[in-house]
């Protein structure tokens, strides 16, 4: 009796569709991982040669990341709904098409702006169906017995891909042409094959997609991060509108696009703000890497990517071990202070030292990223800590949204801030003025600030956590 119920138990552990070969499945999907999430750092060394190909400034040569960043978070939310919709084989496959649809077109209309960036949208809207599906196809389809592998394995290839995505960017553009960037994804296309052959027909199911949702929110946002780069007030104005529309319109239908319960939980809340305050703030900084580098130190795109920017991304997957360790032994209050004080530590050291020579951008760059890690560890703990059992998959995938777009609204900011140089002056103190970079000590004052405004936001979230729990 006790062997049938353990016979019992194990059936009920594997998933009632499995992929026939577990290793080679691992292989595509670390494959189509690898690829996805590299177009996310490859474009940032190159935004300084992109804009002087054009011959534009650094607000407008940004949004070809900000771009990529917004459709990137939209489209993480929607093919997780569609997915519950239609299963997972049509939106991977559609997503995968798009993907490559974009990259083709930036890399034969590359000598036209506007193309290059409806090519930068169009791959984040196929890229954003990678990182959701493939963890649900993990979960669906590999048994329990080998998900660990596969997690571990998917989450090596994305971080080597982040990791990888300045030094190839920087080659590629230095010695061929920044427009190859381009080619990088088609690659994904090739894993086609598999899965048309190895997912499941899956039935589709009863639901509905809040599309007035998604436009409202996506044109808010849209707007709103124009008027970031641009400061005309009516841009604002209409973000503020189509806001307030989204809030309004998300209490009244029955299935909406983000869940109102959601923005009734205060320590979620302030959790996922401040969150979405500190990455994009790091996010901000590292897209101004590039530009400090040409303008400063007169370094050539491949010695940036390479030399660089590409040991800080290795070193994420170092600190991202170790700030998990450390929450489990000292707690998130400690990897939270202890994130935001590597990074702090780094950028004073930067308006100090700066100008004096490029290698301390190096090593100020692994600090950033080893603060970043920290940080990320612990907003997901604390978050996840805050959300019901009911909330959780819903509350994540929103924290996940925000922290993108985040990202992209932060890249966008520090390239107006750049090309309107006058904001950032009047901060520089005196020992910056003494040297050749007041505008990039500038802005680095200016992102202190602002990190000290998320840490202050992520206590209030704490307060309100501990609070609540003793209620």
């Amino acid at each position: 009796m006790n062997n049938d119920n353990r016979i019992d138990a194990a059936e009920q552990e594997q998933p009632v569709y499995a992929f026939p070969n577990v290793k080679k499945s691992i292989a595509w999907l670390s494959f189509l991982a690898f690829f996805s999430v590299l177009n996310e750092t490859v474009f940032n060394v190159s935004l300084p040669d992109i804009a002087y190909d054009f011959n534009i400034t650094p607000s407008v040569a940004n949004w070809i990341n900000t771009c990529f960043m917004i459709t990137f978070a939209l489209g993480s939310i929607i093919y997780g709904t569609l997915s519950s919709q239609y299963g997972i084989k049509k939106p991977l496959l559609i997503g995968v098409l798009i993907y490559g649809s974009g990259s083709l077109l930036g890399f034969f209309a590359h000598d036209y702006l506007s193309a290059v960036l409806a090519a930068r949208l169009i791959q984040g809207a196929g890229a954003s169906a990678v990182p959701g599906l493939i963890m649900v196809m993990v979960t669906r389809y590999v048994g329990e017995q080998h998900r660990g592998k596969a997690f571990g394995m998917i989450g090596s290839m994305v971080a080597l891909g982040e990791g990888i995505g300045p030094a190839v960017g920087g080659v590629l553009a230095d010695y061929v042409h920044w427009s190859y960037l381009f080619v990088i994804p088609v690659m994904t296309i090739v894993s086609l094959p598999f899965f048309l052959t190895a997912l499941p027909q899956e039935p589709s199911r009863n639901g509905r997609t809040d599309i007035i949702g998604i436009a409202l929110l996506s044109a808010g946002i849209i707007l709103f991060t124009l008027f970031t780069t641009t400061y005309v007030w009516f841009y604002l104005v209409c973000s503020m509108i189509l806001v307030l529309g989204f809030a309004f319109h998300i209490r009244r239908i029955r299935e909406p696009f983000i869940a109102p319960s959601l923005f009734a939980n205060r320590p979620y809340v302030l959790g996922t703000l401040a969150g979405s305050i500190l990455l994009g703030t790091v996010a901000g900084f590292i897209s101004m890497v590039p530009y400090f580098m040409r303008d400063v130190h007169q370094l050539s795109t491949a010695v940036i990517g390479s030399a660089i920017i590409f040991p800080g991304t290795l070193s994420v997957i170092l600190f991202g071990i170790l700030g998990g360790t450390l929450v489990d032994k000292r707690g998130t209050s400690f990897v939270f202070v202890a994130g935001i004080g590597l990074v702090t530590f780094s950028f004073v050291t930067l308006i100090a030292w700066g100008n004096d020579s490029p290698w301390l951008m190096t090593f100020a760059l692994v600090l950033v990223f080893g603060g970043l890690s920290f940080i990320k560890t612990v907003i997901s703990a604390s978050v996840a800590e805050s959300l019901a059992p009911d909330q959780a998959g819903e509350g994540m995938s929103m924290l996940s949204f925000a922290c993108f777009m985040a990202e992209g609204i932060g890249i966008a900011v520090v390239g107006g801030l750049l090309t309107h140089g006058w904001l950032l002056t009047s901060l520089t103190p005196a020992v910056a003025e003494e040297a050749s970079f007041p505008l990039y000590s500038g802005l680095i004052i200016l992102l202190i600030a602002v990190l000290a405004c998320g840490g202050i936001v992520y206590s209030l979230a704490l307060r309100r956590h501990s609070t609540a729990s003793h209620d």
